[in-house]
């Protein structure tokens, strides 16, 4: 089993940046298919980003394609997620997942403010 802890989040003014990382224990990562999900207050969770090991590709919502960027340092083992040009909509707690084992973490939280 492996054990992902995010951190990275915090408060920022709209149009700032952040980076959230995803430190993985237990098991390498750097052949598991990761992935960035959010949830907002009142809303279901949702996909933000994914990063599939074997083909090197990503995959975005349509609402961050542009402003964030998945990638990952296997050395750390950790996966991480770029927001630039943060809006008051990305407001949410943001978990990170790998796939192919369904392993999640327990979130950070990401506060923009207007």
């Amino acid at each position: 089993q492996v054990q992902l802890v995010e951190s990275g989040g915090g408060l920022v003014q709209a149009g700032g940046s952040l980076r959230l990382s995803c430190a993985a224990s237990g098991r390498s990562l750097s052949r598991h298919n990761m992935e960035w999900y959010r949830q907002a207050p009142g809303k279901e969770r949702e996909f933000v980003a994914s990063d599939r090991w074997m083909s090197s590709t990503t995959y975005y919502a349509d609402s961050v394609k542009g402003r964030f960027t998945i990638f990952r340092d296997n050395a750390k083992n950790t996966v991480y997620l770029q927001m630039s040009s943060l809006k008051p909509e990305d407001t949410a707690i943001y978990y990170c997942h790998a796939m192919t084992i369904n392993s999640w973490g327990r979130g950070t939280q990401v506060t923009v403010s207007s």
